[in-house]
């Protein structure tokens, strides 16, 4: 009798082998300690040295995983920015209005990044300095952030709360930049979570002042 039953190999997922699985686990540990670094001291201070030190392992096995400190500071930023994203989303998630949504979001994004300021203040800065293909790369990264507070607003147009004619694109921008603009306050000002609140809160109400639906 012939079996019917067959493989199918593209349904599996593949396994890592027991030297693919340890090299996982070093870089992780590579970026865990790199990140605790970043947010303690920022960019310029933290060296490759105390990073691996911080790993428990040896400058050799950190350049193994990673070409230099700008390679390892943008892995870092590129996983902190998918975790971003997912809060901002799911903060916005739980919001009827268009504009509690924003805030909501933005929010959660700064109770998020607040702790780690130095680590933030870095990405700020190095944005101005790095090399062009890094920037594009950053610009990729922080998209899946953009595009909740462009969600936001596009569920806004649909139901009404928004003009139809509005500029979601532009809109998302204005209101992205100002949520990042924000981060100078804390950073130099000492703002709290409730007056970055407050202040993104009105940001949003000017941005959105001439795109209120009214039907």
């Amino acid at each position: 009798m012939t079996s019917t039953k067959t493989h199918d190999a593209d349904s599996e997922t593949p396994r890592l082998n027991r030297r693919q699985a340890a090299k996982v686990r070093t870089r992780q540990k590579v970026l865990d300690a790199a990140r605790a670094l970043f947010a303690e001291r920022g960019y310029e201070p933290a060296t490759i040295r105390d990073i691996a030190k911080g790993a428990g392992m040896s400058t050799g096995a950190v350049f193994a995983n990673f070409q230099d400190k700008a390679e390892l500071f943008e892995a870092v930023l590129s996983e902190d920015l998918v975790r971003l994203a997912e809060t901002l989303k799911a903060a916005a998630a739980a919001e009827s209005s268009v504009r509690a949504r924003l805030i909501a979001a933005l929010t959660a994004g700064y109770h998020g990044s607040l702790e780690q300021l130095p680590l933030v203040q870095a990405v700020v800065a190095r944005s101005w300095f790095q090399p062009v293909a890094s920037e594009m790369r950053t610009r990729v990264a922080i998209k899946p952030l953009v595009m909740v507070v462009s969600d936001a607003l596009q569920t806004g147009v649909r139901e009404g709360e928004l003009r139809q004619d509005a500029d979601v694109r532009l809109l998302s921008e204005l209101i992205y930049d100002a949520y990042l603009s924000n981060y100078r306050r804390a950073a130099y000002d000492g703002w709290t979570i409730q007056q970055l609140t407050t202040q993104i809160g009105k940001q949003i109400d000017v941005i959105l002042a001439g795109q209120i639906s009214r039907n």
